[in-house]
């Protein structure tokens, strides 16, 4: 018996029509759709007119039913994967089912559609020749911060998501560690009524939502500008100057003379200083 494939469908992020006739064609002829959430994906199904049977897949059940979806794709049967917007997979659960397609020599096609990653990057008019997509960041704050201290120097552009709960104090964090002149673009709502996208620098950035509690509504994608090489390279000659004084001095003497000697602020010195520090 010939074994099923695998498809990986994309739905629309926002607004309905943002679905390919290939990918309505395929969730109709499917024996079997994995959706992150059955209940939400109903909707577009039966806007459609899909009538395809049903099975929640999504993180916390995803380990358990890998097995038995793997056993009926070997079965012949086909099965589509969908998440509750846009391509699975990024942000989303499937993962392990895809894993295990793979290993055990199952056909997986991706059926492409929309992303709200690449819509917003190609909407920001930020570099779009290398790009690295972080996803969300951590709900806690110091994590987040070590998070984001992981970017500091990648010359790439970043593409995070980010939820209402906690945008505004993510772009604090960002603009604390990342700096308040870097450039970012805020794409709220893509393909939605109250779509926005908003291309500022992140100090202005915090300002603009903290002036308006709408903009701090729905669901997020922040591209920012990857670090300069002059950056790079400023931060190279930071390190080796603190590296140095920290040898001889103590914490709070060596940032204040390495603010001095490289016309840097004191408290971005600092911050450098202490984890190089903790680093060591």
């Amino acid at each position: 018996m010939n074994q099923g494939t695998l498809y990986i469908v994309a739905t629309p992020i926002g607004n309905r029509s943002d679905i390919s006739e290939r990918g309505i064609s395929t969730l109709k002829t499917v024996d079997l759709i994995a959706a992150e959430d059955t209940r939400h994906s109903r909707s577009l199904l039966q806007f459609y007119g899909i009538q395809a049977r049903l099975q929640a897949c999504h993180e916390h059940n995803e380990e358990q039913i890998v097995p038995g979806l793997i056993t009926q794709l070997q079965a012949g049967k086909n099965i589509a994967l969908i998440s509750d917007a846009g391509t699975p997979l990024l942000s989303d659960p499937g993962y392990r089912l895809v894993k295990a397609a793979h290993e055990a020599g199952i056909r997986v096609s991706p059926v492409p559609g929309a992303c709200a990653a690449i819509a917003a990057l190609s909407a920001s008019g930020l570099a779009t020749d290398r790009f690295m997509f972080a996803g969300f960041p951590p709900h806690k704050q110091a994590a987040r911060e070590r998070y984001y201290r992981e970017f500091e120097t990648q010359s790439a552009t970043l593409i995070f998501y980010e939820s209402s709960h906690r945008i505004l104090a993510s772009v604090m964090d960002m603009c604390a560690i990342l700096g308040a002149d870097r450039k970012i673009v805020l794409a709220r709502e893509l393909s939605k009524t109250f779509e926005t996208i908003h291309s500022t620098q992140l100090g202005l950035l915090v300002d603009w939502l903290q002036a308006d509690a709408n903009q701090q509504k729905g669901e997020f994608v922040l591209i920012v500008q990857g670090a300069s090489v002059q950056r790079d390279e400023q931060s190279a000659d930071l390190d080796s100057l603190l590296h140095i004084l920290l040898d001889e001095l103590p914490l709070k003497q060596a940032t204040q003379l390495a603010s001095r000697i490289s016309g840097l602020k004191k408290n971005q010195v600092y911050k450098r200083a202490l984890k190089l520090t903790l680093s060591n």
